[in-house]
């Protein structure tokens, strides 16, 4: 949700619209493809969903430190949603390395 506010944020009080759309579309697959690995058909599904989730999220990070160095978003805010992103990055991570070793 905090990916759907910065979106709007940024479309309405920054007036930027590229990097934005490119964010709400990385940070939105994330959760996205998080949900389609839950109804994973086999463990392989599994781990090719989580692994797209893994590189969507890492994709946000980019747009992200992007957008703060455009001067997009304040060096708090950037803080604040980098940790986010970095804490479901390290999450993903985990899950994909606990369910590769026990398959």
């Amino acid at each position: 949700m905090r990916i759907v506010k910065l979106y709007d944020y940024l479309c309405k009080e920054k007036k930027e619209f590229i990097l934005s759309r490119q964010v709400m579309r990385s940070g939105t697959s994330e959760g996205a493809n998080i949900e389609e690995a839950q109804g994973a058909q086999s463990t392989k599904d599994f781990i090719s969903k989580l692994s797209i989730a893994f590189k969507e999220a890492r994709e946000t990070r980019y747009w992200l430190k992007l957008l703060y160095k455009s001067d997009y978003l304040t060096l708090k805010q950037y803080e604040s949603l980098l940790d986010d992103c970095n804490q479901m990055i390290n999450i993903i991570s985990s899950i994909l390395l606990t369910t590769k070793t026990k398959s």
